[in-house]
């Protein structure tokens, strides 16, 4: 039998009640599939993507799980931060680190 799958759930606590609501899911669906996760709490969503490039290079995870929430405001604050932390999550994907 193979080993169970490592991910790390990195969530932004800046939504907290958010946060927990999403963290809920997802280890619903990891149970189901047996997987084995460990969390990491960050500020907020920004630090997502550099929290993971982190962990990555300890090469102790099988894949990683982001977790965060960008309430739109009145400013340019949403577009600004949801572009860099897509972009940031898809570069990880683009060097082979398996994000969700």
């Amino acid at each position: 039998m193979a080993d169970a799958p490592r991910i790390l759930i990195v969530t932004s606590r800046y939504y907290a009640h958010i946060a927990a609501e999403l963290e809920a899911g997802v280890l619903e669906a990891l149970d189901a599939a047996g997987a084995e996760h460990e969390f990491l709490e960050v500020p907020g969503a920004f630090e997502l993507p550099g929290a993971i490039a982190m962990a990555a290079g300890m090469e102790e995870y099988d894949g990683y799980i982001a977790l965060g929430c960008v309430i739109r405001g009145e400013t340019s604050h949403y577009d600004l931060i949801c572009n860099e932390v897509a972009r940031g999550l898809m570069d990880l994907s683009l060097h082979g680190i398996p994000v969700g």
